[in-house]
């Protein structure tokens, strides 16, 4: 009975009693339980986070899907303003060369009408000229008696 005072044999006694008492007890089955379901909500964490991963893939896919999109539609734009602005240009450009030739033309009839009033101008001071002359002349050198020969004829008709 000497092996029943030696602290080995109680250690052994009170480990097969708490095992009798936990397989009494049950407390086996839950620490199963709690322990399945412990894994149960790991799994279940797993599986929401790989949902949540695969659905940031996507809206990251998208997202780069519409940066592509809007970095051609930003191309397409700029293509467009660059094609207007040229039309734009060659149109100003015509624009501007019609309205230089008015203009030039305008010029050349102001010109022209210009010389044809001086023309006029110089012709009808000729005129006035020659007659004043006339006047002179014929007012210096005719006398009364041919003056009245000069009516006489006309004065029968």
């Amino acid at each position: 009975m000497d092996f029943l005072a030696t602290a080995e044999f109680w250690v052994a006694v009170s480990f097969f009693l708490f095992l009798g008492l936990v397989v009494y007890f049950g407390a086996h089955k839950k620490i199963a339980s709690a322990l399945d379901n412990r894994a149960a909500s790991i799994a279940k964490e797993l599986a929401d986070a790989q949902a949540l991963r695969e659905e940031a893939e996507a809206v990251l896919a998208d997202y780069k899907k519409k940066t592509a999109n809007a970095a051609q539609e930003a191309e397409d734009i700029i293509e467009l303003a660059a094609k207007e602005a040229e039309a734009l240009a060659l149109e100003t450009s015509r624009s501007m060369t019609e309205q230089f030739e008015r203009r030039m033309k305008m010029a050349e009839d102001k010109i022209a009408q210009a010389e044809a009033d001086a023309l006029r101008d110089v012709r009808a001071a000729a005129a006035d000229a020659a007659v004043t002359a006339a006047q002179t002349v014929i007012a210096g050198s005719l006398t009364p008696e041919g003056a009245d020969k000069l009516i006489a004829p006309a004065s029968t008709i």
